[in-house]
């Protein structure tokens, strides 16, 4: 009989509440800031971690998770008595967490050769980030509560990050222009001119999707763009950051075109803050087959 362990990293800004209601393990970054070393979710949550960037003049650096800690987390879960360990990573194209994960899986078969047949580690990138695959994190939860097998939840986990993206505005362009994660052009000329652009992640990447030239076209333009590639009747969910009524406002408008209200909002924490600001507002969501 299966006894599977779902985990994923603080990248994917699950709540505390939903990681606690479905016992999903969230393996927090560490986070360096005005040169002090911090755990994200351990040494603070999203609020102080804010404050923390606001306060303090250099922008934060996120560690990856290593190869060592990998192998660590598979060693406790095979000594548990698990038979599948299903593990969903922040994207590979921004972080080397993923590449250690399957190192670490790696090193703890070369460990334990005996377990080959009878545990297994599915490491999967999610080739995203934020509530873009913590969603999919916490629906294969609900899966594996109602009696879905590893593969059939590794099936859907895959085939949601495959044809997720998300539209989103950073308010500030001081993190995304200094940590790289924002394209250079972008960065510059919303920072030279005022200009908010209105960015798209997608299988990988972050692109400049258009622009707006004031906030208060930030959310018609965000609802506009997502009425256009969603999925019709598929679930959505708002990402925000530092200002509540932000989730709120987009939340109300999207539902409003749409016809239904989003399936879940996520805050993002520090391992997102620190590169896109600690203030935004976004919507994922799944694409057209077409698209």
């Amino acid at each position: 009989m299966e006894k599977v362990k779902l985990m994923t990293d603080s990248g994917s800004d699950i709540s505390y509440e939903n990681e606690a209601r479905y016992g999903i393990q969230v393996v927090p970054f560490k986070i360096a800031l005005s040169d002090v070393s911090y755990i994200s979710r351990v040494d603070f949550d999203n609020d102080r971690f804010y404050r923390m960037m606001e306060e303090s003049d250099s922008i934060p650096v996120t560690s990856q998770i290593t190869p060592f800690e990998f192998a660590e987390i598979f060693e406790e879960h095979y000594s548990s008595g698990y038979t599948d360990v299903i593990n969903v990573s922040i994207n590979s194209a921004g972080s080397a967490t993923h590449e250690n994960s399957l190192l670490g899986a790696q090193d703890f078969f070369n460990a334990h050769p005996r377990a080959q047949d009878r545990f297994f580690i599915h490491n999967i990138d999610s080739s995203t980030y934020s509530g873009c695959y913590g969603f999919a994190v916490v629906e294969a939860a609900k899966m594996l509560e109602a009696g879905h097998s590893a593969v059939s939840v590794v099936r859907y986990i895959k085939d949601w990050c495959e044809n997720v993206s998300a539209f989103f505005v950073p308010y500030t362009l001081k993190y995304a222009s200094r940590s790289g994660r924002i394209p250079g052009i972008a960065a510059h000329m919303g920072n030279a001119l005022g200009i908010k652009p209105i960015m798209r992640l997608c299988r990988h990447e972050i692109s400049t999707a258009g622009k707006v030239l004031s906030e208060k076209q930030i959310i018609p333009e965000l609802i506009k763009r997502t009425v256009c590639e969603i999925e019709a009747g598929s679930p959505y969910c708002v990402i925000y950051g530092s200002d509540p009524s932000l989730r709120d406002e987009v939340a109300a408008a999207a539902a409003k075109c749409l016809g239904y209200a989003p399936a879940d909002s996520y805050q993002i924490g520090a391992a997102v803050a620190a590169n896109a600001g600690p203030k935004v507002a976004g919507i994922s969501y799944r694409m057209k087959k077409n698209r």
